[in-house]
């Protein structure tokens, strides 16, 4: 089956934007202020012929079951759960806001075309109300979203786009117990840009075109950790970017969450920007 190129890309800037508009409101409300995935056992993947087949073979597809997710983009870190007989897709991030000081949790759930959103806030008290935001889960409506083509959606089994990377390769090398190495090409291909927004890919110019990778295949032939190791460039320092698959068949069902309410008014606004 093809694999889908959408990836949870558009999804994270649409929650990185919100966390950002949410931080500016709690300050202007005035409120006082006050893991790594497993490994799994069984013997090893043996060497491949084709490598680059046999790395592109292990993906997850819509056959897969379902399964979690985490991606690590510079300092920030998304989680997940893929469920393809769902199609649906779970997206969240944990960050700490310094001023006013609290912890935000932002959690998006999408079950085909439906979407929810729960936000919980810790450390600064009277901030749900003071900003008239539930606890609880809420169901939002797409039509009411200012920015409804970029809100969170289900695009398919591969957030972190690594398919689209491996296929950028000339070659890639199995070097032995389930791990592959390559050479990624991220210039000139719409697919790839997709993914690194964050990354200013025209300052990397020719190193832009052989930025290494590893990837590790589990014994149950899911693809389970994906790095890419990029360059400094521009103001962007080296980093890695990172893929994470796990919990295959293990990861919980996505399911309409609930006792979810309408979103509120205030909502809607913060997801405005």
């Amino acid at each position: 089956m093809t694999q889908r190129n959408g990836t949870a890309a558009t999804a994270r800037r649409f929650v990185l934007r919100t966390a950002a508009v949410l931080a500016t409101t709690a300050l202007a409300a005035g409120c006082g202020s006050t893991g790594s995935a497993p490994e799994g056992g069984g013997a090893a993947p043996a060497p491949s012929a084709d490598p680059k087949a046999a790395l592109l073979a292990a993906v997850p597809t819509e056959q897969d079951p379902r399964f979690r997710f985490s991606t690590q983009d510079g300092t920030d870190r998304f989680t997940g759960v893929v469920d393809p007989a769902a199609k649906g897709m779970e997206l969240g991030m944990k960050q700490q806001n310094d001023d006013p000081k609290f912890t935000m949790d932002m959690t998006f759930r999408v079950i085909d075309k439906d979407l929810w959103m729960r936000v919980k806030l810790t450390g600064l008290p009277g901030l749900h109300d003071a900003l008239k935001l539930p606890k609880n889960w809420m169901a939002m409506d797409r039509e009411k979203l200012a920015d409804s083509e970029n809100a969170p959606a289900y695009e398919g089994t591969d957030p972190g786009n690594t398919a689209a990377i491996i296929r950028t390769a000339e070659t890639v090398e199995d070097k032995g117990a389930g791990t592959y190495t390559g050479l990624a090409d991220l210039a000139d291909n719409e697919d790839v840009k997709s993914t690194f927004d964050g990354l200013d890919l025209a300052a990397l110019g020719e190193a832009g075109r052989k930025v290494p990778f590893t990837a590790v295949v589990g014994p149950d032939g899911n693809l389970t950790a994906f790095t890419l190791d990029v360059p400094a460039a521009g103001k962007h320092k080296a980093m890695k970017l990172v893929t994470k698959y796990y919990d295959f068949g293990k990861a919980p069902e996505l399911t309409p969450p609930a006792g979810a309410q309408k979103a509120t008014a205030s909502a809607y606004e913060m997801l405005a920007g």
